[in-house]
């Protein structure tokens, strides 16, 4: 009974907590009222210095993907976003540290991240600072581009610029176990990078289509390096000196074929504008945002009481899996990522 009680509570809370929610995000407009939508973020202080301004800091950590992080259903560029348009509207917030441990990721989850950095220092004229730490390769790299200042530790493993597109072929072992596909289909391309096929099946002119599809995200990949280093220079201009940050150097393509560097290689060759850590990013953020002191906050998700009762509807899993210490990228078979090597596979 006294756990009936305490679940009819919880209950009664939950549904006054949503019913809250539901008019807190009526908002009035022109006499219309409409429901905002996004993810549900509070601010929290990570490090309060008493200070009137704020460093927001967002993380890119893990696997860039557009699928659902968790129960909330939002994905990781969804939760960027958000915090992005939280740090645009707090007007006390005068700089963003994008605080970079990713092997890269899916070439469009990448590539709204990047919008999205790139659109908030255009709209907000506040300045984004990209903090890498341990990995920050391929799709870390394409996020870290149009940061205005760029950190690395000498030990960072990063660039990985290029692009991979994954599949398998298992026609040899449908021979052996005696299986024969039937295909049919409106044209001669319509089962591109199909496992089915014999190898000896795939025509150049194929393979030189599905190149020149690699290509041209790899040449989108190194359009997108060259302006925002061009760009982050431009900005940093004004402050003379060391503080103008590092130009690319004049052989930096010959470095973007896919290789791994660590953070002294890539503050060498421009890609890095510092070599040092998270304190050093922070440093820098209040140097060209022009404050003295300011408070560490994110804007992390909230979690609400009517969370909870998604757990209890959850069935227990009966898959074993293998700790590894970290969760392998699942590839989608024909879909481009911007991954560094070792997670490519």
């Amino acid at each position: 009974m006294v756990f009936a009680l305490i679940l009819l509570g919880l209950l009664l809370l939950s549904l006054l907590g949503n019913l809250s929610g539901m008019m807190g995000n009526l908002v009035s407009s022109k006499g219309k009222h409409i429901r905002a939508v996004g993810p549900k973020l509070e601010e929290v202080i990570t490090e309060d210095n008493d200070a009137v301004d704020k460093i927001a800091v967002i993380e890119v950590q893990g696997i860039i993907t557009s699928r659902g992080l968790d129960q909330s259903g939002y994905s990781m560029v969804e939760l960027i976003k958000a915090q992005l348009k939280r740090s645009e509207e707090d007007n006390k917030v005068k700089a963003v540290i994008i605080k970079v441990d990713s092997p890269g990721g899916e070439v469009l989850a990448s590539d709204e991240i990047y919008r999205a950095i790139a659109d908030f220092q255009k709209t907000a004229r506040k300045p984004v600072v990209a903090s890498m730490g341990n990995l920050a390769a391929s799709g870390g790299y394409y996020v870290s581009a149009p940061c205005q200042w760029i950190v690395a530790n000498e030990l960072t493993i990063t660039g990985s610029i290029g692009v991979i597109m994954h599949s398998w072929n298992y026609r040899g072992l449908m021979n052996k176990v005696g299986l024969q596909p039937e295909t049919y289909k409106s044209g001669k391309f319509k089962d591109m990078m199909s496992g089915e096929r014999n190898p000896e099946e795939i025509s150049p002119e194929e393979r030189a289509m599905v190149q020149s599809l690699i290509d041209e995200t790899y040449n989108k990949f190194k359009g997108i390096v060259a302006k925002g280093r061009a760009d982050a220079h431009e900005k940093n201009k004004r402050n003379g000196g060391e503080e103008q940050g590092r130009t690319l150097a004049r052989d930096w393509e010959q470095y973007a074929d896919g290789r791994v560097l660590s953070g002294n290689e890539a503050f060498k060759l421009g890609f890095v504008d510092q070599k040092g850590n998270f304190e050093d990013a922070i440093n820098r953020a209040k140097t060209i945002a022009g404050i003295s002191s300011a408070n560490l906050v994110e804007f992390q998700q909230r979690f609400e009481i009517s969370d909870l009762f998604r757990l209890f509807g959850q069935s227990e899993s009966r898959v074993v899996k293998v700790d590894w210490g970290f969760e392998p990228p699942k590839l989608q078979v024909g879909q481009l990522y911007f991954l560094a090597p070792s997670f490519a596979h």
